[in-house]
């Protein structure tokens, strides 16, 4: 085995942990009467941070390094190898969405410094999507 499969293998194992973001998110959700959703469910593409299955709203925290925000992933700071991680992430995140939505679920995308700052105003985007897929 490669050093890269190694890493890629090894890294694979890691468990994922909530991110204060998700955690902030979760308890501005709750707050506001927002339950009865999966976190993290593992038989939808992506496995989303939250899931409203019976509304099929998929709401996903991304952290702005990991995913590439403009403003938050210095390129011209990084190497080849990080260019291409992020690079990659980036194309999954389209691939999941456009999986999900082909599924008939509506896809809701969050950066984290963004939840954390105010998670209000992402919960009012989800309670709207929830509005929308209630009456649909």
């Amino acid at each position: 085995m490669t050093d890269a499969e190694n890493t890629s293998r090894r890294m694979a194992a890691v468990r994922h942990e909530a991110t204060s973001a998700e955690i902030a998110l979760r308890r501005a959700l709750r707050k506001e009467g927002l339950i009865g959703y999966r976190v993290n469910l593992r038989t939808l593409p992506g496995a989303p941070d939250v899931a409203f299955t019976r509304w099929r709203v998929a709401v996903f925290v991304d952290g702005a390094f990991w995913h590439g925000h403009p403003r938050k992933f210095p390129e011209d700071k990084m190497s080849e190898y990080w260019l291409r991680k992020i690079e990659r992430n980036k194309q999954r995140d389209r691939r999941v969405s456009r999986e999900l939505r082909a599924m008939g679920w509506r896809v809701l995308r969050f950066w984290d410094f963004e939840v954390e700052a105010d998670p209000a105003r992402a919960v009012k985007r989800i309670r709207n999507a929830l509005r929308r897929a209630q009456s649909a």
